[in-house]
């Protein structure tokens, strides 16, 4: 089960942007947006809460990069039962935003875990160190944050720090998706705000 949920994860296809911006709890940026041959979301600045970045995945290009390049990209899964009610970077319900991987993390959090997620997917968020930060490179690994336990489920994670925290406390585990790794380029606010958003159904 785990690795058929880790092979629908592999559709996932990110490269990280960013932006110096804030943004209030009621104006999140969420969903994809293309831009040419390319598409945006929105993700969290893993050294300093609250400030949002872009994600920019040229379409087609390849996810291959050296180890030692290698820095976390975090994807923090919630299930519709969590109390946190701030807009996700994607969001799964109403409607899937994200549909060139929303589907594919929700089935992987619901087979890794089941007892949290078999109920459905509310939504994810990306965190991701900015240009600058310690963990900024050259290539990001996509790390699953999956919640061991509903309770646990109603916090926000938006930091490597809270992450951290609520991995050692056993809330939430991480699960690498290595072979996903990828090069990483980044943009800034004004190019999100030029890209049109995807169709969603």
């Amino acid at each position: 089960m785990l690795r058929m949920a880790l092979l629908l994860f592999s559709l996932v296809t990110l490269t990280v942007g960013v932006s110096a911006s804030r943004t209030s709890a009621d104006t999140l940026p969420s969903g994809e947006r293309s831009f040419h041959n390319a598409t945006l979301e929105p993700a969290y600045n893993a050294e300093n809460a609250g400030q949002i970045g872009y994600l920019f995945t040229p379409n087609k290009a390849p996810m291959k990069a050296a180890p030692a390049a290698w820095s976390p990209l975090y994807v923090v899964v919630y299930p519709t039962t969590t109390t946190v009610t701030a807009t996700l970077n994607c969001m799964h319900v109403p409607f899937e935003n994200c549909p060139s991987h929303g589907d594919a993390v929700a089935g992987a959090a619901a087979g890794i875990v089941p007892s949290v997620y078999g109920g459905g997917v509310r939504g994810h968020d990306h965190v991701g160190d900015f240009p600058g930060g310690a963990d900024f490179n050259f290539a990001w690994e996509p790390i699953l944050v999956l919640f061991t336990n509903s309770n646990a489920a109603n916090q926000h994670l938006v930091t490597d720090a809270q992450i951290a925290a609520a991995v050692e406390s056993g809330d939430a585990i991480e699960v690498p998706v290595a072979a996903l790794t990828f090069n990483c380029s980044w943009v800034s606010v004004s190019l999100w705000n030029r890209a049109t958003p995807i169709a969603t159904d």
